[in-house]
């Protein structure tokens, strides 16, 4: 009889622990607050961009320059404006596009900047030409503007002195 009643309590502790187990499973349902569900895809496409753009905004506050286009990209250009005597001075891999008023090569020595629309070399004092790509490719080259107002399209890391 001992054997029985130890059984029956066994078999009503095992029922009200299933019981317990399946309310607490339909409580937290997939893919919600208390148990989200995150894909591969979301990982890849929101969450990562979002982290590089607070990366870059950070970076971005902390030397100065402005964000591109609210989003930060290395593959994305941003409009700087430049006044008269103002240089842009890139690191090495630096793009630049003249687009508005004139501007020099700025450089200690040659080469100065690769004009990557031709191929060619750009030498300290030379004028850089409306819509041509320019690239820094060695430390210290920049675009000194000649005009009061100058705008170019820059990607890619950039002082501004």
């Amino acid at each position: 009889m001992k054997k029985d009643r130890w059984l029956l309590r066994a078999g009503a502790m095992l029922a009200l622990s299933a019981a317990l187990m399946t309310g607490v499973s339909l409580a937290a349902e997939a893919g919600s607050a208390q148990d989200p569900l995150v894909t591969l895809s979301y990982l890849n496409d929101t969450f990562f961009n979002s982290i590089m753009q607070r990366v870059d905004q950070k970076i971005a506050q902390q030397t100065g320059q402005a964000v591109p286009g609210g989003s930060s990209s290395a593959a994305s250009f941003t409009v700087v404006t430049l006044s008269q005597g103002q240089t842009l001075t890139g690191d090495i891999g630096c793009e630049v596009m003249l687009r508005v008023g004139s501007a020099v090569c700025a450089a200690p020595s040659d080469p100065g900047l690769i004009d990557e629309t031709t191929a060619s070399t750009l030498a300290n004092g030379a004028p850089l030409i409306q819509n041509h790509l320019y690239m820094m490719t060695i430390e210290g080259r920049g675009v000194r503007a000649t005009a009061g107002t100058v705008k170019v399209l820059a990607r890619g890391s950039y002082t501004i002195g």
